[in-house]
């Protein structure tokens, strides 16, 4: 199977560091814009062993959506993956602002639309809806 596994609020905790920052500077209006925001991001709980658990039977990529926001993103994702998940996560690092695009079987994302999720010919599993709120039930659901 191929399975894309979205980045940022999947595998890295975007929604913790953005609210972190909104407490510290209130008047920063776009946390995600600032250097090293994605690159410092902790990884969600989980989420490393599912990563190299899914990879064991599976053919999986990290797909993430830049921000538009931040053009430091591109290079600040890699380092991430590469610091989380090793050197060879980063030959499985995809960048694209448009995920229907590419083709596969399950895209595991925080969102179901806004970057071409609706049109991802797979099937989407949305990480953090009832029943898939943790890494332990998305791999019960993946199998």
């Amino acid at each position: 199977m191929i399975i894309y596994i979205d980045m940022d609020g999947v595998l890295a905790d975007y929604d913790a560091a953005y609210a972190q920052i909104k407490k510290q500077e209130p008047t920063v209006a776009y946390p995600q814009s600032l250097p090293k925001f994605f690159e410092d991001l902790e990884p969600i709980d989980g989420a490393i062993k599912a990563f190299f658990r899914l990879c064991e039977k599976n053919d999986v990529y990290i797909l993430t959506a830049p921000s538009n926001r931040n053009p430091l993103s591109y290079t600040e994702k890699r380092l991430w993956v590469e610091r989380h998940l090793g050197f060879e996560a980063t030959e499985r690092l995809i960048i694209c602002s448009n995920k229907g695009l590419l083709k596969g079987d399950i895209l595991i994302d925080d969102n179901i639309d806004g970057k071409g999720q609706e049109a991802f010919e797979g099937k989407v599993l949305h990480f953090g809806s009832k029943g898939l709120e943790t890494w332990a039930r998305i791999l019960k659901q993946v199998g």
